[in-house]
């Protein structure tokens, strides 16, 4: 093993785990996998062999007591995100960790004090975030080339049958957070977010329309924003023709993605204003060719670790995803717009992202 490379291990041997394994082995030159860990051992040891790692464990204080771990990948359901990140961050051993990073705003809020009193800190799997596209969209709104945010419309129209909802953990405020709020659409409203900044106040309705759930199968919102802009965001578990629709209009042009679960440079496309024609030069020129994925994202990461630099996305970024999940079900369930920081801790849609319960 060289000194040089990263040493990651994986947390969690499920479905999502296998994106982070191909992430890490994408970057050979600067990441290798040394470890697997799952409750289920034959599982790890099974996950292990398809990607050539080393050790395998049952649990992680047996993987931090071995030491030799640079950064630790949690892929573990929803519920167990936060005492397994507090356990890496008191052994002072860096974290990344899958959507959602916590299942409430309060949880999110401790994680933070936890990291504070750490040498480590904790990454959030936000990898929309990451692709040329993305990127590039960041630039040109900070320098101003596309004017002022007017709107946007955020979709996640995605489709689950009935089966997927017989797997324990989902479907539930407890262990999975929530819904399609939650689950699902939180990467696009994250790339939303990213793009558009602090948002102000949102009036949302949510609905379980036909699955078998004790959380919603749908939610839409409308969103302000503190530079102006007003977005709807629909996030949605019924919809047979699926797909990721982001779209931002400018004043100088219209940004649109279409996509399902990851998009590459073509599923974007820039429509000028009239006299605003050069934007799209300023769009296209020397464009990477960087999809949006768990690799872009761990390139980031490596980059800041390498350099000493907080890790993308932060948990004080984050935050504000998970604030706007928080107050999408606090405005859906009261029937009442919710303001950016009035969910303040230990009340109800903070403890828990669906207070005291969906109204059916």
């Amino acid at each position: 093993m060289s000194d040089s490379k990263h040493r990651i291990a994986i947390v969690g041997t499920g479905g999502i785990a296998n994106s982070h394994a191909k992430a890490v082995t994408s970057l050979p030159e600067r990441a290798e996998l040394v470890a697997a860990v799952d409750v289920d051992l034959d599982r790890a040891k099974e996950f292990a062999t398809k990607w050539d790692i080393p050790a395998v464990y049952p649990s992680l204080t047996e993987l931090l007591a071995a030491g030799g771990v640079d950064l630790v990948h949690l892929c573990t359901p929803p519920s167990s995100h936060v005492p397994l990140a507090a356990e890496c961050l008191a052994a002072d051993v860096d974290i990344l960790v899958e959507k959602p990073p916590t299942l409430s705003l309060d949880e999110l809020d401790a994680l933070l004090e936890a990291e504070s009193a750490s040498a480590a800190q904790v990454a959030c799997i936000f990898q929309h975030r990451f692709g040329a596209g993305a990127v590039r969209l960041r630039e040109l709104v900070a320098d101003g080339v596309l004017g002022r945010p007017l709107v946007a419309l955020c979709n996640t129209t995605w489709y689950r049958d009935d089966a997927y909802f017989a797997v324990p953990w989902r479907g539930t405020f407890e262990v999975e957070g929530g819904g399609p709020t939650m689950g699902h659409g939180i990467h696009q409203y994250d790339l939303l977010l990213s793009i558009l900044g602090p948002w102000e106040k949102v009036t949302a309705l949510a609905a379980r329309q036909a699955r078998p759930t004790r959380t919603e199968d749908v939610s839409m919102a409308l969103v302000t924003f503190e530079n102006g802009a007003i977005a709807s965001v629909v996030n949605s578990l019924v919809s047979p023709r699926q797909t990721s629709q982001l779209r931002f209009d400018y004043e100088n042009a219209t940004v649109e993605l279409e996509h399902l679960y990851g998009y590459k440079n073509p599923d974007w496309t820039i429509t000028a204003a009239p006299g605003q024609e050069s934007v799209s030069d300023a769009w296209s020129t020397d464009l990477p060719d960087v999809a949006s994925g768990h690799a872009a994202q761990l390139a980031a990461v490596l980059d800041a670790l390498t350099t000493g630099a907080p890790a993308p996305v932060t948990l004080a970024e984050a935050r504000n995803t998970v604030e706007l999940a928080a107050a999408i079900y606090a405005s859906a369930f009261t029937d009442k717009p919710v303001r950016r920081g009035e969910l303040t801790r230990g009340t109800g849609y903070a403890e828990r992202m669906g207070g005291p319960g969906a109204p059916w």
